[in-house]
């Protein structure tokens, strides 16, 4: 008989799990401020369960800081700065960290203007969205972030075959009576990461989430190692709507920034756009608070389809997972600690134990 036990899944210190990461990026090189946003940041977005975009991503960053293609140390240029609306170049500072301190920065700008745009050219890959945005939510803020990556082509418009675009994620985050609202989304069904983790794992999608080179529906993640791209949202169906929202992010990151695909850029980069809004500059804060808490009680009370328990808001599943990961510890998905222990050995940092 097959032995049907199951191994304990490794639980780790999230605090430990933080140091660790803190100190290889220290180690390689990155600035303090910068090795303690990538190991936070990246944290983040595992213990809210996007575990592809998390300390999955740790070992690429470590091995583009010896390459050269991040860079360490230093401060963006600024481009443009009218108060409200700030323009940086990225100087493909690590994105973790830039995107963070744009944040904080259109926070304090949104205090004093009541609403504030940070673009950033030629930023390093920025990760997981959903991680920056209680930076503006727990101050009662909104905030809206978006990312594409000038240099990637894994996306098609729709009706094409050739990959033009990247998936181009939108996050935002919208302060309620409370939890906030926390959406993160692409304008591709899928992700370039998720598809790595299953070509890795010898997996194919459920479902035909994929478009090969000659333009047929796919469950293949290997098809993009052959020319092949991820669908856009709304698939082969109704992909105009993935279409139209990756050129929104197109314009909006690279168009507002002034640098993109049309330069050309070599490497790992990212367009980014951050946005905050002081609901006390518009119609109020009790009153912005009043329309969004009606809306997350009428979402959680509609009466559930088949199948489904109840319906949850965007967010809460990950803000469960976040708080169940700082009592409990948190569970890495399978592969991420092994991927850093080559780092981890050259690097000279002690590894945490589970």
């Amino acid at each position: 008989m097959a032995d049907m036990t199951h191994k304990p899944v490794p639980h780790y210190s999230v605090d430990e799990l933080r140091s660790f990461a803190q100190k290889l990026f220290a180690a390689a090189g990155l600035e303090e401020d910068k090795a303690e946003a990538v190991a936070r940041y990246l944290l983040e977005a595992d213990l809210m369960g996007h575990t592809t975009h998390g300390l999955a991503l740790a070992g690429w960053y470590l091995q583009s800081v010896a390459d050269g293609v991040m860079k360490p140390a230093g401060l963006p240029a600024v481009i443009s700065d009218r108060g409200p609306a700030i323009a940086w170049n990225g100087r493909r500072l690590p994105g973790a960290w830039l995107t963070s301190e744009a944040v904080k920065l259109a926070a304090e700008r949104a205090a004093q203007y009541g609403t504030a745009t940070v673009t950033i050219a030629d930023s390093h890959h920025i990760g997981c969205l959903a991680a920056y945005l209680s930076l503006a939510t727990d101050r009662g803020y909104m905030v809206s972030i978006a990312s594409s990556s000038p240099s990637g082509a894994q996306v098609a418009p729709f009706g094409g075959r050739r990959g033009i675009y990247t998936p181009n994620p939108v996050a935002h985050g919208i302060p309620t009576p409370g939890d906030p609202i926390l959406i993160d989304i692409s304008a591709s069904i899928t992700t370039v990461n998720m598809a790595q983790r299953l070509i890795r794992e010898g997996r194919q999608y459920d479902h035909d989430w994929l478009m090969d080179e000659e333009g047929n529906p796919s469950r293949d993640p290997g098809v993009l190692e052959r020319g092949g791209t991820l669908l856009p949202t709304g698939g082969l169906d109704h992909g105009q709507k993935g279409y139209g929202m990756a050129l929104h992010v197109e314009a909006f990151t690279q168009g507002l920034a002034g640098y993109g695909r049309v330069d050309a850029p070599k490497g790992t980069n990212a367009a980014v756009i951050v946005q905050v809004f002081d609901p006390d500059a518009f119609g109020g804060r009790e009153a912005f608070l009043r329309q969004t808490g009606w809306l997350a009680d009428a979402c959680r009370s509609n009466p559930p389809r088949p199948g489904v328990a109840r319906v949850r808001l965007p967010g809460e599943n990950g803000l469960a997972k976040k708080r169940a990961a700082l009592a409990e510890g948190v569970e890495l998905a399978p592969g991420i600690m092994p991927s850093l222990l080559p780092h981890a050995e050259r690097l000279g940092v002690a590894v945490p134990r589970p």
